[in-house]
């Protein structure tokens, strides 16, 4: 969704609890044609994990051997032994 700053001036606290509780970005555009982004705190950290992941390319490669294993292997199955560490 886009608004004018003076719509989201004029609706301030409808338009954040509503980008929270909805976990959807707010595009505030500008007069001057600058815009900027009104975002939750959490789906900011969740952005800010996720560029952290995709950046790391040792991590990117554990997950591709993960999925390589995983689509090979039909996942992975635990041995009754390692069933049975969890009920002691």
């Amino acid at each position: 969704m886009t608004l004018s700053v003076n719509q989201f001036r004029a609706n301030l606290k409808y338009h954040v609890d509503n980008t929270i509780n909805n976990h959807e970005p707010l595009t505030v555009s500008r007069k001057n044609g600058e815009s900027f982004v009104v975002l939750s705190l959490e789906d900011y950290n969740r952005e800010q994990e996720t560029l952290y992941i995709i950046q790391n390319q040792e991590l990117m490669q554990q997950i591709g051997k993960s999925i390589q294993s995983y689509n090979s292997h039909h996942g992975y199955t635990p041995s009754q032994d390692e069933l049975h560490l969890d009920n002691e």
